[in-house]
Order: C-alpha cells, then structure tokens, then sequence
C-alpha cells in the first residue's frame, strides 16, 4: 500500500547555511510542539529553512501558498461529487494534522480573517480540529506540526495578524545574513565564483539602503541568485542584474537609475 505521505517527504538536505541559532530553537519548538511563526522579508530564506528543519527532524512538509481567495474549506477540506455520490476530501491543514507533517502556511497574512481563525484550535492545548461540515473532531497527530511565515514590512492595520493569532505562536525573526555569509550562499546557490557572489551582494546591499526612500522592499538573497544563474549561464553580468535584480523591483525610472548605477559600480 503506497505511503500517503509519500509526496510530502523531503527526500534530500536543502541547503542551509546557519547564521544563528534558528536550527536550535526550531528543533525546541519541534520538541514542544509550539507552533512556530518565522517574520521576515520575501526572499530570505523562511521557506528554505522549514523545508530543511522538515528534512532534519525527518518529518514530511505540507506547505500551503496562502492568497486572499483562499477559503476555510480550501484549509480544511469539503465534499466532492464523483461517480459514487458524495465523498470528503481532506484540506492540506486536515492532511497534515491527521497523518503527522508539518503544515507550512507561507504568507498566511495574505488569507482572510476568517480562514486563518480555523488554525486556532490546533495552536493551543487542545490540538484539535473541528470538521463541522463532517461532524468530526479531529485530533492532531502526535508528529504534527503547524508553522506559518509573514513579511511584517508589507503589513497594514488592515491586513495583519491577529493578536489571538500571533499569541499562539512562538516567533523566529530572519533577515539578510551578513556580507560573507550571504556570499557565500549566493556562491553555493548560484554556481558562480566568490568574486562575482560578492559584488552581487554589494549590489544587494546598495539596494537595500533604499528601502523606505522608494523602494519598498530591497534586493532579495533569492534575486540575488537568480542574477547569479544568469550570470552562470553566460548572460553578460549588466544583462543579468538588469533582468533580475533592477527591472523586476521596481518601474520608478529614478529607481532603476540608481540601482543600474550600483550594477555599474561592481560590473
């Protein structure tokens, strides 16, 4: 009988590079069973890093890309129409906790009120998840897990977490690594050499600097990686950081003109 957790195992170790003492607290929530909340920008690593604590503590990952149309029964599950009549179809967050996986709800700001509400049972003691619609109450598996991730910098009095919802959840602050480390990721990533991770990084930091003075986010350690891809498959260094890291954060001319100017520093 095939295993149903089959598809949600992280067969092979990421790559993460430590820059703290994120494994270790992670691994104590783990222990714990605390939920865990992990804030910071897009593109820093909060995905890579559940996939490789999935990977380490040996746990399948069900991870959910949270949008605002996603509804309670996406989350939860509903009953479906087939040749048979009427059948129930677990939601991924249902999934999760009945066969034991860390549930990973990326962006989960971005889902309504509503929605993120129905995680609230299963982040305190009681563990649980009320199917109403299936009159079950559905206890989580010992092994289960729920993590969810925010970018606080894109959040709003009208789109954020709720106090009863953060409260639930032991929180873990990423950000850009340091210079070295952040190159040496990019390097590992992107198959470039440590010279052209470096000024990628510079790059990065220059960009990053203009954060709040028209930029609202800067440079990725992602964007960063893909410029190195590009770089790594022979685009010309100019080409790639135009396409990847300039034209694709902003569409303020000014904008572009200082971060064109950061890529002519370097290359």
């Amino acid at each position: 009988m095939k295993d149903v957790l089959e598809d949600f195992r992280v067969s092979e170790a990421p790559y993460w590079r430590e820059t703290g003492d994120e494994i270790t607290l992670f691994t104590a929530a783990w222990d714990a069973r605390i939920p865990v909340m992990l804030k910071g920008p897009t593109g820093c690593g909060k995905t890579r890093f559940v996939e490789y604590m999935a990977w380490k503590l040996g746990r399948p990952l069900v991870t959910v890309a949270c949008n605002e149309d996603m509804t309670a029964s996406d989350l939860i599950g509903r009953y479906l129409l087939d040749a048979n009549g009427t059948r129930w179809q677990d939601g991924p967050l249902t999934f999760a906790a009945r066969h034991g996986a860390i549930c990973y709800l990326d962006e989960v700001v971005e889902a309504r009120q509503d929605t993120t509400v129905a995680i609230h049972p299963l982040t305190d003691d009681r563990r649980v998840l009320p199917l109403e619609k299936k009159g079950e109450l559905l206890k989580a598996h010992d092994d289960f897990l729920i993590v969810i991730s925010y970018n606080p910098g894109y959040q709003s009095l009208m789109k954020d977490l709720k106090q009863s919802t953060k409260q639930r959840f032991g929180a873990m602050d990423f950000t850009w690594p340091g210079p070295d480390v952040e190159a040496e990721i990019v390097a590992h990533e992107a198959g470039v050499d440590a010279d052209t991770a470096q000024k990628l990084v510079e790059i990065g930091a220059r960009s990053r600097n203009l954060k709040g003075h028209g930029l609202d986010e800067g440079v990725s350690t992602r964007m960063l990686i893909h410029a190195g891809r590009l770089i790594k498959g022979g685009i010309a260094p100019k080409a790639a950081c135009s396409m990847a890291l300039v034209h694709s954060i902003t569409d303020d001319p000014d904008m572009r003109d200082a971060l064109d100017a950061a890529v002519s520093t370097w290359f």
